[in-house]
């Protein structure tokens, strides 16, 4: 299973042909399916309230009724998040946040704790379930250092981020 997904987290996109026929083998069905409808759809950019007024405030309007926060997600549907906020702002490697405003994975998991969809634990789970997956795969590196390496694509930060959720998932993360 690790020479599997080494070799996930370290192949080029590859062109294939479609086969012939119908497929030999069915594919298990994908935890959670890769339906547009069923994922979270990705945050707005955070609103000029959200980054000027202080978190604590926001927490204490939002127990007066004054502040709609949204409700954080566990690890494993953060890490989904943070791949739907890649496909929507695009993603970037060296900067959290580059001048055309895409992001990296570390400033989607940012934007995401900002606008208030993950918890700081929850985040620092998500952290450590990436580099259970980076380990296993023999990368012994943090996740950032590992988005920014030559190279690198989206597709590879996908699948990262795909088989991080999975595993949080499997655990009950």
């Amino acid at each position: 299973m690790p020479a599997l997904i080494t070799a996930e987290l370290h192949a080029q996109p590859v062109a294939r042909r479609a086969p012939a026929g119908p497929p030999l083998v069915t594919p298990a069905p994908r935890w959670p399916p890769r339906d547009p409808r069923v994922q979270p759809p990705p945050p707005a950019p955070p609103t000029w309230g959200q980054r000027l007024v202080p978190g604590t405030a926001q927490r204490l309007m939002a127990g007066l009724g004054l502040w709609q926060a949204p409700t954080p997600l566990p690890p494993s549907l953060h890490l989904l998040h943070t791949v739907g906020v890649l496909e929507t702002y695009g993603w970037c490697k060296s900067l959290d946040v580059d001048p055309k405003g895409r992001l990296c994975m570390r400033g989607a998991q940012s934007l995401l704790e900002k606008t208030g969809h993950v918890t700081p634990a929850a985040r620092h789970r998500a952290v450590d379930h990436m580099h259970t997956i980076l380990a296993g795969a023999d990368v012994h590196m943090p996740f950032y250092a590992w988005n920014d390496l030559p190279g690198r694509t989206f597709p590879h930060v996908a699948a990262l981020l795909t088989r991080a959720a999975e595993h949080a998932h499997q655990i009950g993360d």
